[in-house]
């Protein structure tokens, strides 16, 4: 594809705002699908060593 200008590459030929939107969207998907996991694991991994701590008072 060739585009005279950045502002037509940006345009799209007018379906810009659908292009882009949906390019932002699956980057969006995509940062989830990394981070959510982590986020989980951390949490997973501080409530089991709460646990280990409350067992080993008892």
């Amino acid at each position: 594809m060739y585009f005279e200008s950045f502002a037509e590459f940006v345009a799209m030929g007018k379906h810009g705002a659908y292009v882009w939107s949906a390019y932002g969207i699956t980057l969006a998907v995509l940062a989830l699908n990394v981070v959510l996991p982590i986020l989980a694991r951390r949490r997973y991994l501080k409530d089991e060593a709460r646990r280990l701590r409350r067992e080993e008072v008892k």
